[in-house]
């Protein structure tokens, strides 16, 4: 698998470097014109005061019995271009670790020199770990389990012989962490810690950041005598040691990836990997337009968490503490304000027309959408339109653009600028990729790649380190106990055939045959299902323009009898909220218990409506679609199928709730547990070619004369084409005169002027 351009930006005090085995020229052999690009922005970005300073960690390459990770370092990076491009940090005040550079003692060392003895009150630290965490015994015994958590570096190998032969390792506490922290200078601490505690090896394609310590591990003797060095400087009592870790941590926010009996994963996104926490919470900080409190950023990104990890089977909540002051209670992330535009990318490097990107705000779930010519709009420091970039290659996080046009007098884009989308482009050819278990027998393993092959558009794929949609495998007895665990009924027998989320831990609802299927038997049932995966798939690549969409619309989901708002979305670009000074941005609040997921959790047979506003000066028309756990859609918005083009229209400042009572039918939850996501898509232009399929679907139906939502099966697919297929001719066709934008003719174009789509994601529970 490609990985993201792996660069070092080791630029730092001599001091450090000297202490660190560094010297100052392997740091100029790496490249003095990327160094100068660098001060140069830092120069530019960064506040005199007050300073903002952070180490960054990032291990991959573990060896002997500890298992390799493959998206820390990646973490790393993306963590530094969030602070250099969003939160104005001096590159030169950032110094980064990985792999064989973060020992022990590096990163112990590097804690002091760079952040301890730099950091003067007032000072903004950041601290970010990504890798293995584990647990040892806790000398102290103050812990329920007797265990403290800490963090592995390179050189933290496990006793030869664990887990039957046990001993010490060179593991970093959660306890020493505690009194580095309290050893700063500073209240404006963010602590970041992307490993776990539980589990560890694999789970389908995902590697758990965590590997299985406990009773029989112990810290060694030199940690034990560094903490106790770190006392006697801080003057702290071992008892008040102990009292101070049972009230709180120890200052500023710490943010943990996911809570202590969970799994914190590395991720395949296309191309690369990284840690799901980690991509998740950069890429909104890029998305985000205005200043908010540390907690209310979290409840969002722990949502977006919970739908990316449920979607692919894993079950990842993340979770902050805090300790502020009075006057640092409503703090922003990093206690640092942030620039105020949101951003899909940003120019790094600029030659001529040639410019390389960084893609940080690109959404996760889209990714494939912005690889065959999408274009950006550049942006001055007030949001005016500078120009267009048009991106013609990405590797991960990284884009290569060439410049298409520039407004203003100098013409020119400089290292710095700010990209938002403005067209993505969906491949005519987007696959479903669909691994093949490793525990299936050879045999059988490769009658299924050979069925599956036979699907047009499903590409069959080996297990290991590759994004996957599904797996095709077999319910065994372990497996069944894991699903167990996550479906209470209807479970598949074991010996029976069907689809897999990408952890093997949960499973595609109604997706498994009988025990006496051959796979033959099963692949050949399972088309209609893969052909409703794919156009799944295709929908959500092609909608969820939330952050990107410059449409001014609204949309939410309330409870029937009362109209008690459930959740609510709106295009963030499209119209700017100031609620008591800041850009307000969808929070989903819920009706019931959402503490594990942030999602809202509706019971069955819970009766919903939803309600849409046009707040644009031109009519909209729109289309709503709910997509189940098990990949199936409705259409539920337009249902007055004799009149449907003109059914769809919503006139400006118009509100409309849907159903209304006099609609003559209800919306209902149904009965397919698991994650479902309601659709709601606004164009400025009919859509007119799916509108006339939807028709004959209905009439199909028996609902040509009727008002009522109408659901898709077989012919989902066809739809899903034909509602691309509107998309892009709207975005070729010319608007006010203005020239076209060239597209490949093997992609669908989504542009963010003309279409608005927006997801409400909740769960059906029992």
């Amino acid at each position: 698998m490609a990985h993201i351009k792996r660069r070092q930006f080791l630029q730092f005090s001599g001091s450090a470097l000297a202490t660190l085995g560094i010297s100052q020229w392997d740091i100029m052999q790496q490249g003095d014109s990327e160094a100068l690009r660098r001060n140069r922005m830092g120069q530019v970005l960064a506040q005199n005061t007050p300073r903002k300073l952070a180490l960054l960690v990032g291990i991959n390459e573990y060896s002997g019995n500890i298992s390799p990770l493959y998206g820390c370092v990646n973490d790393v990076l993306m963590q530094k271009e969030l602070l250099t491009y969003r939160f104005g940090f001096n590159p030169q005040d950032i110094l980064t670790l990985t792999d064989q550079q973060a020992t022990r003692q590096s990163i112990l060392t590097a804690f002091e020199e760079h952040l301890i003895k730099q950091a003067k009150p007032g000072d903004v630290v950041v601290f970010h770990f990504s890798g293995h965490g584990s647990r040892v015994q806790d000398p102290d015994g103050d812990s329920p389990d007797g265990l403290n958590s800490t963090l592995v570096p390179i050189d933290g190998d496990l006793p030869l012989g664990y887990p039957e032969i046990g001993g010490t390792v060179q593991h970093i506490m959660g306890h020493t962490l505690f009194l580095l922290v309290s050893a700063l200078q500073t209240e404006n601490v963010t602590v970041v810690l992307d490993s776990c505690h539980s589990g560890g090896g694999t789970r389908g394609i995902f590697r758990v950041r965590s590997i299985d310590g406990g009773n029989l591990l112990q810290a060694n003797k030199g940690e034990l005598d560094y903490q106790r060095q770190w006392l006697g400087k801080l003057g702290m009592s071992p008892q008040d040691f102990i009292k101070k870790r049972q009230e709180n941590i120890a200052k500023g926010v710490a943010i943990a990836s996911a809570r202590r009996e969970q799994f914190a994963v590395d991720f395949p996104f296309g191309d690369f990997s990284a840690g799901a926490f980690s991509y998740l919470f950069t890429q909104y900080l890029w998305q985000r337009a205005g200043n908010e409190p540390v907690s209310r950023a979290m409840l969002s990104i722990r949502q977006s968490t919970n739908s990316l990890a449920w979607e692919k089977g894993i079950i990842q909540s993340p979770e902050f503490e805090s300790n502020l002051s009075p006057e640092n209670a409503k703090a922003p992330i990093y206690f640092t304000p942030k620039q105020s535009l949101s951003a899909e990318a940003v120019i790094t490097k600029v030659k001529g027309n040639e410019v390389e990107l960084w893609l940080g705000g690109l959404d996760a779930a889209k990714l494939a959408a912005f690889t065959n010519n999408p274009y950006f709009i550049a942006l001055d420091s007030n949001g005016g339109q500078r120009g267009l970039v048009k991106l013609d290659s990405r590797q991960g996080l990284v884009g290569k653009g060439t410049l298409q046009r520039t407004t203003g007098s100098r013409g020119i884009l400089e290292p710095g600028t700010i990209l938002q989308e403005r067209i993505r482009s969906i491949p005519s050819d987007l696959t479903l990729k669909i691994g093949i278990d490793n525990s299936l027998d050879q045999n059988t393993a490769q009658q299924a790649k050979q069925a599956l092959q036979r699907i047009q558009r499903i590409e069959p794929k080996s297990v290991g380190r590759d994004e996957l949609q599904y797996i095709f495998g077999q319910m065994t007895k372990s497996k069944y106990q894991e699903v167990q665990k996550n479906r209470r009924t209807n479970l598949p027998k074991v010996g029976s055939f069907g689809l897999f989320l990408p952890s093997l831990d949960q499973i595609i609802p109604n997706s498994f045959g009988d025990v006496q299927e051959t796979v033959i038997q099963a692949v050949e049932r399972l088309q209609p299902k893969l052909r409703s995966l794919l156009a799944t798939r295709i929908v959500k690549q092609m909608l969820g323009n939330t952050n990107s969409s410059r449409i001014n619309i609204t949309a939410s989901m309330n409870l029937a009898n009362n109209q008690k708002l459930i959740s609510e979305t709106f295009t963030t670009r499209g119209a700017v909220k100031q609620v008591t000074g800041e850009t307000n941005q969808p929070v989903a609040v819920s009706l019931v218990n959402s503490a594990d997921s942030g999602i809202p959790k509706l019971s069955v047979g819970t009766e919903i409506t939803f309600q849409v506003e046009n707040q644009e000066s031109r009519p909209l028309y729109v289309t709503i679609l709910v997509i189940n756990a098990a990949g199936d859609m409705s259409v539920i918005f337009p249902f007055d199928w004799s009149a449907v083009e003109g059914a769809t229209l919503i006139q400006p400042s118009q509100k409309r709730i849907i159903p209304q009572a006099q609609d003559g039918f209800k919306l209902t939850i149904g009965g397919t547990l698991g994650i479902s996501e309601a659709l709601i898509i606004a164009s400025t232009a009919p859509l007119r070619t799916s509108l006339q399929a939807l028709e004959k679907i209905a009439e199909t139906r028996g609902l040509r004369n009727k008002r009522s939502p109408v659901p898709v099966t077989d012919e989902i697919l066809g739809l899903t084409n034909d509602l691309l297929n509107d998309l892009d001719a709207t975005t070729r066709s010319s608007n006010n005169g203005q020239s076209i934008l060239p597209l490949p003719d093997n992609v669908s174009g989504i542009d963010t002027e003309r279409l608005a789509a927006m997801a409400i994601a909740f769960e059906v529970v029992n």
